[in-house]
């Protein structure tokens, strides 16, 4: 499961952000991700509240904001939206569609005190 080791580094960003950022709890952390990043959102959940334990992010409540996946299609040119990576262009059909977004994952915001 990728999602732990994504829970691990997500939770360094946030640490190394509190130490500049001179806060103490972490109440919410609103993380997008892509729907073409392979990341399973219930897994994410899951992991942060484990390497969340005993540090600042202790019960801290994780929202996810999934982004949409899209690509450009190297037959009509277009750029279209996605809900898998292997789709073929659902404008005419086109194959492979190049991958232009929704495979990122980053933290959007946080509410801290």
């Amino acid at each position: 499961m990728h999602e732990m080791s994504l829970a691990e580094d997500m939770l360094q960003i946030i640490e190394d952000n509190a130490r500049s950022g001179a806060y103490t709890r972490v109440k919410t952390v609103w993380l997008e991700i892509g729907q073409l990043a392979g990341v399973e959102e219930e897994a994410m959940k899951f992991c942060f509240d484990a390497v969340a334990r005993h540090t600042l992010a202790e019960g801290a409540r994780l929202e996810i904001i999934a982004t949409e996946g899209e690509g450009r299609c190297p037959d009509c040119h277009k750029t279209v939206k996605l809900a898998e990576r292997y789709d073929p262009c659902p404008e005419c059909g086109g194959f492979p569609v190049e991958i232009t977004g929704g495979t990122e994952m980053r933290v959007k915001e946080l509410e801290v005190e």
